[in-house]
């Protein structure tokens, strides 16, 4: 049976403790993740996770825990960036910024980590190379998974979500046993509205001009590692692999 780390120092903080020990290294891998959504960065993670024992830090986990902590549990940044999310706001960077720096221990972490959904933006890149400089700490590399358009779009508009417990498939590379029903509480399958094909040309033109600043600002600083995402998970991951022995 393989052992999964809660990650509860950072989803919690203040004092939280891992259920697994990092296992000590030299030189802990530490990576961030850069991909559109659809790319199957979710899928890479996981199998880096497993096969390098790191934590992925993804701050999306942070904030859609923060919704369970009881109140005596939750900073006041994190009250602050629930409070922006129930007004269908983004999270200022200020607010990020405190997140992640409540959360120092876990980027000195031995065992090292793979950071998701941080930095998004080149001031946050900024202030997250500044913080780790303070900790003494260094970047190993920032990979960036690409798909082309038609591929993003064909994967995105062919996903189908229940509408009750929220279980994703696919019409062709993961469909339900019984067509239009949920595999697990058998409620009706349908497709988001972001998910049509219109809607995903319009995510990927603003995940492009959103983004494409921060992978020049990597670029520039020689982090960028850039990676196909095109084929099965495993060949993916041994690209991955094989650009980090690199």
């Amino acid at each position: 049976m393989n052992e999964k780390n809660d990650r509860a120092a950072w989803i919690k903080a203040r004092g939280a403790r891992c259920s697994l020990p990092a296992k000590p290294r030299a030189f802990p891998p530490r990576l961030i993740l850069l991909g559109a959504p659809g790319v199957g960065k979710g899928t890479q993670a996981e199998l880096l996770c497993a096969e390098m024992r790191v934590c992925q830090l993804s701050t999306g986990d942070v904030f859609r825990a923060a919704k369970s902590l009881c109140p005596a549990e939750r900073s006041p940044a994190i009250n602050e960036a629930l409070g922006c999310m129930e007004c269908g706001e983004l999270v200022p960077d200020e607010i990020v910024l405190t997140l992640i720096r409540e959360r120092t221990h876990c980027l000195r972490c031995r065992g090292g980590f793979l950071l998701d959904g941080f930095p998004r933006t080149v001031p946050q890149a900024e202030a997250l190379t500044e913080l780790l400089a303070q900790e003494h700490l260094r970047l190993e590399a920032v990979l960036n998974y690409t798909l082309p358009l038609a591929i993003l779009v064909r994967r995105l508009s062919g996903r189908r979500t229940c509408a009750d417990c929220q279980a994703v498939f696919h019409v062709s590379s993961r469909p339900p046993h019984v067509a239009d029903r949920c595999d697990h509480c058998g409620g009706k399958l349908g497709q988001r509205a972001d998910d049509q094909p219109e809607a995903v040309h319009v995510r990927m033109a603003a995940y492009v001009h959103s983004t494409k600043p921060l992978i020049e600002y990597y670029a520039d600083h020689g982090l960028l590692r850039t990676i196909s995402a095109e084929g099965e998970p495993e060949r993916i991951y041994e690209r991955t692999l094989a650009i980090l022995d690199a």
